[in-house]
């Protein structure tokens, strides 16, 4: 009876043995794998720096598809347009509430921040001084160019395009000078600026505040839109911004994106299928751009590493290959706006431009 209890306790640790074996060779194959898949992944999708190793299969693939998906003869579909414009309007109303403004948040009221869940701040009256009276009361403007920073732009010729526009919208203050002006133009009637450029590049405005109003002068007197209010760090930067700009008298027109409004309009691209923690600068005008404008033309959206025709590596911007933070789904964002192209809603340039905006 012994010997019996002993032999079946040797066969179950033997079989309780080789079940153990089994899973962690499995266990361990699948961990391989995913990694392989993410670092297959991420060389896919590198910066275009030239050292992307995998760029000529799976991306040029993707590329491919976009490609044949993407209507070079574009033309306008004017019911699409409006269908899509009034879906806009009615949930987010951009004309009326994208910027800050005396009328739609008046001295005393609360404020809450788009970007993190804190406590509302309340508008005193020197914030109140802040505040535009009414910045968009001529539009609608027949074209409008939304110019993004693309690294597509380069050697593009798409700056006689972008200047016959009638409101153009820039982002994150990007050169115009320094012989950019044959690829992107030189008109400017709004610009972005992010805090984080106003702390990286000017030293938050706490030092010498002259190279960032000498920085502003390329734009003229086209409006500065800052985010002041997604964040509660945003705020005393971007103060010192308006402030600046007050005491060098310069023709700059600061205002200030509503957190209402980015609120809205996340919950407008959500609902349509787009998933990303903020949406990018570019995607907010493109969306503002669309209720202001009757035709909207965009410039330097082209999130992938490889030109879409010649396939070369391309820069992350047209102007250098610095990469942002990791907040933004560029990929998805794109693919919503190439289906708006097909659908003759927006029009995406991509490659060299031979006219001007229709």
């Amino acid at each position: 009876m012994r010997s019996l209890l002993l032999n079946m306790f040797i066969a179950l640790f033997w079989v309780s043995g080789v079940t153990v074996s089994f899973w962690y060779i499995y266990k361990k194959r699948n961990t391989i794998q995913h990694r392989s898949s993410n670092l297959a992944l991420k060389h896919t999708m590198h910066s275009s720096s030239g050292t992307c190793s995998n760029c000529g299969s799976e991306d040029s693939n993707l590329q491919d598809q976009i490609i044949k998906r993407y209507n070079n003869q574009w033309s306008k579909q004017e019911d699409n347009f409006n269908k899509f414009r009034s879906m806009l309007v009615s949930s987010c109303h951009g004309a009326s509430k994208a910027i800050v403004t005396q009328a739609n948040t008046p001295l005393g009221s609360k404020v809450e921040y788009d970007g993190e869940k804190t406590k509302p701040f309340k508008v005193t009256p020197k914030l109140f001084n802040t505040f535009s009276k009414e910045p968009f009361h001529n539009f609608p403007w027949k074209t409008c160019a939304v110019v993004g920073n693309g690294g597509i732009l380069t050697n593009s010729s798409c700056g006689e395009d972008i200047d016959s526009a009638q409101f153009i919208f820039r982002c994150n203050l990007p050169p115009l000078g320094n012989g950019y002006k044959k690829d992107v133009g030189n008109k400017t009637n709004l610009v972005t600026a992010n805090p984080s450029i106003l702390l990286d590049k000017f030293a938050g405005l706490m030092e010498r505040r002259h190279p960032f109003v000498e920085n502003l002068s390329s734009y003229g007197n086209s409006f500065l839109l800052l985010p002041a209010f997604s964040y509660s760090r945003n705020i005393d930067v971007s103060l010192r911004a308006v402030y600046t700009l007050q005491d060098f008298q310069t023709p700059a027109r600061p205002i200030f994106l509503n957190p209402k409004y980015l609120k809205s309009l996340m919950q407008f691209w959500r609902a349509r299928g787009l998933k990303a923690e903020r949406l990018s600068t570019g995607v907010m005008m493109a969306s503002l751009a669309l209720e202001l404008c009757m035709n909207v033309n965009l410039y330097g959206f082209w999130p992938f590493p490889l030109h879409p025709y010649r396939k070369h590596p391309l820069s992350n911007h047209y102007y250098d290959d610095q990469q942002g933070k990791n907040v933004h789904n560029m990929s998805a964002e794109f693919e919503q706006l190439l289906r708006l192209h097909e659908q003759g809603v927006v029009r995406v340039h991509l490659g060299k431009c031979t006219s001007g905006p229709r």
